[in-house]
């Protein structure tokens, strides 16, 4: 039976509500109204004068070649740490579902990284790979392996991509972790008693029970890759060599905040917010969906 709370003042649920209403409209909607009504306007690097230009600063981002590469690498940045950091977290949280020793202190440390601030997780695994300096980079270098992120697109789309997996992982664990308790061991008990081995048992009926905490983790770490990958990339190779890793995110701040172009980087922050939206929608239409047999 569903539980529902009941409140004898009518006023109390809207006063209850007002605090998390005003945070929602000072930092989000007014934010994006700003952007909104900017990305129609041309204005000069220090805000003295504005034209009101309609949809031409959107005309010119899809017909800049550059807005182009920035799609392109960051659906490939996206993909790829998604893919590794979902795969990697849920291959830890079923080792570390075991009944063996200390795995408690196992499931503290995975869980440590997820406290690290972006940039500075940037900035570790640049010491490491840093072409002169860095103890894995000299590593490579006697391996015969020419590495260079400073140089190379490819070995600094490596590196961020490496550095963000790291980052993510932590969040995903937590979440596979609890979706693995939450699954009841008399289920897999049957199956073991039935004689399915234990590969069949993680596919045939732990990750099914697992489908929807998945797919809310694929949406989060896509949206997670779109914004908050920003101070790994800045702080790892600010969106170069050449703009091989400069994704949507940067080339907002690099248009806006160094090129001067206000109305600009307003439009692609309309740009981003349509995507987000479009995938919080699809979060909110797949999310629940039950698992049935």
């Amino acid at each position: 039976m569903e539980k529902r709370a009941i409140y004898n003042n009518k006023l109390l649920p809207y006063l209850l509500l007002t605090p998390q209403m005003i945070v929602v409209l000072v930092f989000f909607y007014w934010p994006a109204s700003q952007a909104i009504y900017q990305s129609f306007l041309l204005e000069d690097a220090f805000g003295l004068r504005s034209d009101f230009i309609w949809f031409e600063n959107f005309v010119e981002l899809f017909q800049d070649p550059s807005y182009g590469n920035a799609f392109v690498v960051t659906a490939i940045f996206s993909t790829t740490v998604a893919a590794l950091s979902l795969s990697s977290a849920l291959l830890l949280a079923v080792m570390a579902d075991r009944q063996i020793k200390g795995t408690g202190i196992y499931k503290t440390l995975l869980i440590w990284p997820y406290a690290v601030a972006p940039a500075i997780a940037g900035v570790l695994w640049l010491f490491m790979f840093q072409p002169s300096l860095g103890v894995v980079a000299q590593a490579l270098r006697k391996l015969g392996i020419d590495w260079n992120p400073l140089l190379n697109g490819n070995h600094a789309m490596l590196l961020v991509v490496m550095a963000a997996t790291w980052k993510q992982i932590s969040y995903n664990f937590l979440f596979f972790l609890a979706g693995l308790q939450s699954i009841p061991r008399s289920v897999i008990e049957a199956a073991a008693i039935d004689g399915a081995s234990s590969t069949r048992r993680f596919w045939t009926i732990i990750f099914p029970l697992l489908s929807p905490t998945a797919f809310f983790l694929l949406v989060v770490n896509v949206v997670y890759v779109f914004f908050d990958t920003f101070g790994i990339i800045d702080s790892v190779t600010g969106g170069g060599p050449a703009k091989a890793t400069e994704t949507l995110v940067y080339k907002v701040f690099f248009d806006g905040r160094l090129g001067g172009n206000l109305g600009g980087s307003a439009a692609q922050s309309v740009v981003m917010m349509v995507i987000v939206i479009g995938l919080t929608a699809v979060q909110f239409r797949y999310v629940e969906r039950k698992v049935h047999y």
